[in-house]
């Protein structure tokens, strides 16, 4: 899945803008393809996935970082994140949301975690591209652009929008909480 998902992790870390001093969230982590280029450019990553075995392969592989105190691995999922208030400048996650029970609940955790000013970027297949794909329905729920966008904005999300890398299909939701 690392190899499938590289080009929309690529663009979603790019979107982060990210500066040596942010905070950084990433929410379903997985093979943690996207943590080194996190770790290396901002000053604390955190991040949260279901697995078990995928936080333990984390926090093993990157023990330099969590050593030191600039990375910390937790398992937990979007619905109640397992960490503070405002504790990050940026959020991002990737094709995490089909797994998601409720977009509504997920983006008000994020928010809740997400400083005043911070950013998300989401990372996803639209709903008509995951349902051509076949995928199984017990397993993953499609998700159209447009209910990604009430759910964010239903969360206190501004500045919402949709990106598309070019030249493939998968698109990206970008957004600010409201201040």
């Amino acid at each position: 899945m690392n190899r499938h998902n590289a080009k929309l992790n690529a663009y979603a870390v790019r979107q982060l803008d990210l500066t040596p001093s942010d905070r950084i969230l990433e929410i379903g982590f997985g093979g943690g393809v996207t943590l080194p280029s996190l770790i290396a450019g901002a000053a604390f990553v955190g991040g949260v996935d279901r697995s078990r075995e995928m936080v333990r392969r984390a926090k093993a592989r990157f023990s330099e970082a969590v050593l030191a105190g600039r990375a910390i691995f937790r398992e937990g999922n979007v619905e109640e994140l397992p960490f503070e208030v405002s504790s990050f400048g940026k959020v991002c996650t990737v094709n995490t949301v089909y797994f998601w029970s409720s977009l509504d609940a997920g983006f008000a955790e994020i928010h809740r975690v997400l400083s005043p000013g911070g950013r998300v970027v989401v990372g996803f297949l639209p709903k008509e591209r995951m349902d051509r794909m076949g995928m199984p329905k017990d397993i993953f729920t499609s998700r159209a652009p447009e209910d990604v966008i009430a759910a964010l904005t239903k969360a206190g999300f501004s500045d919402v929008r949709i990106e598309r890398p070019e030249p493939t299909p998968r698109g990206t939701s970008s957004s600010r909480p409201a201040e």
